[in-house]
């Protein structure tokens, strides 16, 4: 959907009165449409930063240089297109000074669209807690500051022994795969095991995904996107989406599995058709959901029931289905789709924030049983995204729900299907139990 407040607020004749009015200027971001690649930020400029008593930054200097990342030092000028600060030995709250001297001489000249990633302690770490809660706010404004220009800003807050697993975040994190990933904080972990194999580029070959309501819009995306790094993806939904189904299966090579998500039989047909047809799965990403909206007073039970069937109970069961029968192999990925609405709550929308909240629980609670087997779990939570659902609602609502964020629009389908292709990477290991939202950095929720 074009985004004509967008084309108005940069084109020279409409431009004056769009600020005469006092409407956001959305910017234009820079999407990278590809698959992952080894040399990710080749041709980008990097400028590392280090505080005090910092743990990581050859760590940081390692990858990014490794990526392809052209290292500047401060005194080289210029506009960087990544800046990462290492803020690892910030031990206190007044010691989070480094963080503002640091960028406070280069925030300024960024390069449009450009990355800012901050590396600390994890709030474990003592006598860290202060500290880690200082550039977690810290982060999360300086985010709103820059999404004007395209750039965001977020936080990896990463203990030493997880080290060794930063590759993939950074450079997912630093190139424009994330570009509607802002305010946002990481923390990465060992709890399970580090694939032998870590490809930066073709991450998912010879891997057996499923997708589940991929016929449309997000679900869609995802299988797309899971097929362009090598995966071989199933793709589910409704019979009435047949049509649609099929041609997107035609489209990547895919695997058409029509069923109705929520009927009770659906976790056995699901778990003997991917164990009789590839002997098992690598990826399970949960995508079906609807929404039945409606006042609690004005709900119907029926409402109630369909939204928690679809969003939170076939979720639970598939997935139980899937493990207990050892379908979903070691070292295999669950990314489930929750929403902003599940954080921050939304008129209308008790039964679908409650399923979506219940998701989000449920993924930090099976992180630790699941790490024994390399089986990383995680949660993305979108926030206004442009699909066929969102144009159909009233032209004021939408508008306001495609600018109260720091990037001034909506997202894209593909934005959230990056991250799911993100998650679900081998490299993704030190990553489980976490919520990741991609919601350019709504006001809405944390």
């Amino acid at each position: 959907m074009t985004d004509r407040l967008q084309t108005f607020a940069h084109h020279w004749l409409t431009a004056p009165v769009v600020k005469l009015l006092g409407l956001p200027r959305p910017p234009f971001l820079g999407r990278t449409a590809g698959p992952f690649a080894a040399q990710a930020l080749s041709g980008r400029k990097a400028l590392l930063l280090q505080g005090a008593k910092g743990y990581a930054a050859e760590t940081l200097r390692q990858i990014l240089a490794g990526a392809g990342a052209t290292i500047l030092s401060p005194a080289d000028g210029g506009a960087p297109d990544i800046v990462v600060l290492d803020a690892s030995g910030c031990m206190n709250a007044q010691a989070c000074r480094d963080a503002y001297a640091l960028l406070h001489p280069v925030i300024g000249s960024l390069a449009s669209n450009a990355r800012v990633l901050l590396v600390g302690a994890p709030p474990a770490q003592a006598p860290s807690a202060a500290a880690a809660g200082a550039l977690e706010g810290f982060t999360r404004s300086l985010a709103k500051e820059v999404g004007r220009y395209g750039a965001t800003a977020n936080l990896v807050q990463v203990a030493p022994d997880a080290l060794a697993r930063m590759d993939w975040i950074v450079r997912f994190f630093c190139g424009h795969h994330s570009t509607y990933i802002s305010g946002q904080v990481l923390r990465p972990h060992a709890l399970a095991r580090v694939p032998a194999a870590q490809p930066q580029a073709a991450t998912l070959a010879g891997k057996v995904a499923l997708v589940t309501g991929s016929a449309r819009g997000i679900g869609r995306a995802t299988a797309v996107r899971l097929a362009q790094e090598g995966a071989t993806v199933i793709c589910a939904d409704l019979a009435a989406a047949g049509a649609e189904l099929d041609a997107l299966c035609t489209q990547i090579g895919g695997v058409a599995l029509q069923l109705d998500i929520a009927a009770p039989d659906t976790p056995a047909q699901v778990q003997q058709f991917c164990q009789s047809r590839f002997g098992g799965l690598d990826i399970v990403v949960h995508n079906a959901g609807i929404t039945r909206d409606r006042t609690l007073a004005r709900m119907s039970a029926s409402e109630w029931d369909a939204v928690m069937a679809v969003n939170l109970e076939a979720v639970l069961r598939l997935t139980d289905a899937l493990l207990q029968h050892g379908t979903l192999r070691d070292e295999g990925r669950i990314v489930c789709l929750s929403s902003t609405s599940a954080i921050a709550g939304n008129f209308g929308q008790t039964n679908y924030a409650c399923a979506k909240s219940a998701i989000i629980a449920w993924v930090a609670a099976s992180a630790a049983a699941l790490a024994a087997r390399g089986i990383t779990i995680n949660a993305l939570a979108p926030g206004f995204i442009d699909t066929a659902m969102t144009r159909k609602m009233p032209f004021t609502t939408r508008e306001a729900g495609r600018r109260l964020n720091a990037l001034r629009q909506a997202g894209l389908p593909e934005d959230v299907a990056n991250a799911v292709a993100f998650l679900s990477a081998p490299g993704a290991s030190s990553l489980s139990g976490a919520v990741l939202r991609v919601c350019g950095q709504s006001i809405v929720g944390a």
